[in-house]
């Protein structure tokens, strides 16, 4: 409950500022939180806003979980030859972040595990992984946007 009226307090703040970030908030609850956060975007923006987006979380809320889960168009997010975002997500990964690449999608673009970032793991399916994590209380978001 508290939780949940902790998101909405800084809804409110962030509807009526919208150009006020939260990365100078931080919010001691007092609680662990897990997030799961989904990327299929193959923007090199969009990628440095989930990587804005990850910081602000942390900021905010310090004892936070976080896996990254990239699938589809987000999998250049965590390719060794295409990332534009690896020195964080080597920074990131270094604070406990996870970064998780589909295997399905690295199959389907014929790349396999050595393609990747050092710092990526692997998941059978970038969906499934996102459900499970769901199913078991985890927090969704779809990052980039």
């Amino acid at each position: 409950m508290i939780h949940q009226l902790l998101i909405l307090i800084t809804a409110i703040t962030m509807i009526s500022n919208p150009t006020r970030s939260t990365a100078n908030v931080k919010i001691n609850d007092g609680q662990e939180h897990k997030v799961v956060m989904q990327v299929s975007n193959v923007d090199p923006a969009a990628q440095l806003k989930v990587i804005g987006q990850i910081k602000n979380i942390l900021e905010a809320l310090p004892n936070t979980e976080i896996e990254v889960v990239c699938h589809s168009e987000g999998l250049p997010m965590l390719v060794a030859a295409q990332s534009k975002v690896a020195s964080h997500v080597k920074e990131l990964s270094g604070q406990g972040v996870i970064f998780a690449a589909c295997e399905n999608t690295l199959r389907r673009n014929k790349l396999d595990k050595d393609d990747l970032l050092p710092e990526a793991i692997t998941v059978p399916s970038g969906l499934a992984e996102v459900i499970l994590k769901q199913e078991a209380g985890w927090s969704y978001i779809k990052a980039g946007l």
